[in-house]
């Protein structure tokens, strides 16, 4: 039997509405950084700093993990846990094979109605036309992937293997933590990955390296941010933030600017380079912590303006993010085309960037939507079958009424 306490710990959690919007900002940046040579494009974090969209899918990911399950595994509802992440897992696995084989089969159209096979090898879909008996079934492992969908089957081992994660926090948070932080240690250190296709290719996004980020988000999330909170928000840490933060901004810029790169001590270059986004380089993993100190500064929790209209858009976005991910990828790869065939003006540009948000923005809408529907069913169901006692019901309500009232 499940008590009241149980209950309250299976009861859906208040949202985080700053979880939504930077999840809303993140896919909006990752459907500009998918359209190439796109100028509104300078708008996404990559142009300014070591980190991107990737580390606040991961993070949020984690952090949501920790803060919404670590409550339920430690009230002793483990397989609740598992059940619920699990599914997410299926969910997710689900969606990515729906969306390997429509994008295939958006970018094989393409590149025959324009009779344009760049399409084919830019997008690394060449092999799967070619050999589709072999490659689907290495697309159902997880180890044959477009360019693009990187993403999912890192966000798919990730949550898949979150309860054990979780389980770990609740009872020893500091030691999972630190396993974690050796884990990415080796990782780095003896080069593991996971094998990818064609052989002798690896996963794009490594697991071992990544899930320490989803690690530590976790760890945050379940509380044991807020016993350092004097020490991480101090003056002396934001400091040093921003500095770090100043940083990264100088060392991007030299990346466009040959001036500034010709300015950089070469000790400096050999010292940092290469920044690896495959094994998740602590350039880009202290990049965003201090992004994420100065943001939850200046953001708080009971921000007013994220409960305007202004901010309602991207708000939206972020809480449909799979649908809405897998609908960027097709919008992103649409947009390019429409530039590759046509014209790269900026005024396209432009037009092909905010088209593509407006109907992201617009199924993000759709399926808010879309879940009230059941909600408005129950009540007319309820108020129907209120109608029907009433008119059941006999006309002197007395004699209905409990005795001794």
């Amino acid at each position: 039997m499940i008590t009241r306490d149980q209950s309250a710990l299976l009861a859906p959690v208040e949202r985080d509405l700053r979880l939504d919007l930077f999840r809303g900002i993140g896919l909006w940046m990752i459907f500009l950084d998918h359209i190439p040579h796109d100028v509104v494009a300078w708008l996404t974090l990559r142009n300014y700093g070591f980190s991107d969209a990737a580390e606040f899918f991961v993070f949020i990911s984690g952090y949501l993990v920790g803060w919404i399950y670590g409550p339920i595994v430690a009230g002793g509802w483990f397989l609740a846990a598992l059940k619920r992440l699990w599914r997410r897992a299926v969910e997710m696995y689900v969606a990515h094979i729906m969306l390997f084989l429509l994008f295939t089969a958006q970018i094989a159209r393409t590149a025959r109605r324009f009779d344009n096979p760049m399409y084919e090898h830019e997008f690394n879909v060449f092999n799967f036309l070619s050999h589709p008996d072999e490659l689907i079934g290495q697309a159902i492992l997880l180890k044959y992937k477009p360019v693009n969908l990187d993403v999912l089957p890192l966000y798919i081992t990730l949550v898949f293997a979150s309860p054990f994660i979780v389980w770990c926090l609740v009872r020893r948070p500091n030691l999972t933590l630190a396993a974690s932080v050796v884990l990415y240690v080796l990782a780095r250190w003896f080069d593991w990955n996971v094998a990818s296709y064609p052989p002798g290719t690896h996963w794009y996004f490594n697991p071992f390296c990544w899930q320490l980020m989803f690690v530590f988000a976790a760890w945050c999330g379940i509380g044991q941010i807020d016993k350092i909170a004097r020490w991480v928000w101090s003056r002396a840490a934001m400091a040093l933030a921003a500095a770090w933060l100043a940083f990264a901004l100088l060392i991007v810029m030299t990346w466009h600017v040959p001036a500034l790169d010709a300015l950089t001590p070469k000790w400096m270059i050999k010292a940092i380079y290469p920044i690896d986004k495959t094994d998740l380089d602590m350039l880009r993993f202290t990049h965003f912590l201090a992004l994420a100190i100065w943001v939850t500064h200046l953001i708080s929790r009971k921000w007013r303006t994220l409960h305007g209209a202004w901010l309602r858009p991207v708000i939206l976005c972020g809480q449909h993010s799979l649908p809405i991910f897998c609908l960027g990828v097709f919008l992103s790869f649409s947009a390019h085309w429409i530039l590759t065939q046509y014209t790269k003006g900026v005024w396209e540009q432009l037009a092909v960037s905010v088209v593509g948000i407006v109907i992201m923005i617009a199924a993000a809408w759709l399926l808010d939507r879309t879940e009230r529907v059941p909600n408005l069913f129950v009540k007319v169901t309820e108020i129907e079958e209120a109608d029907t006692v009433l008119e059941s019901a006999p006309a002197d309500r007395s004699a209905v009424a409990p005795a001794g009232r």
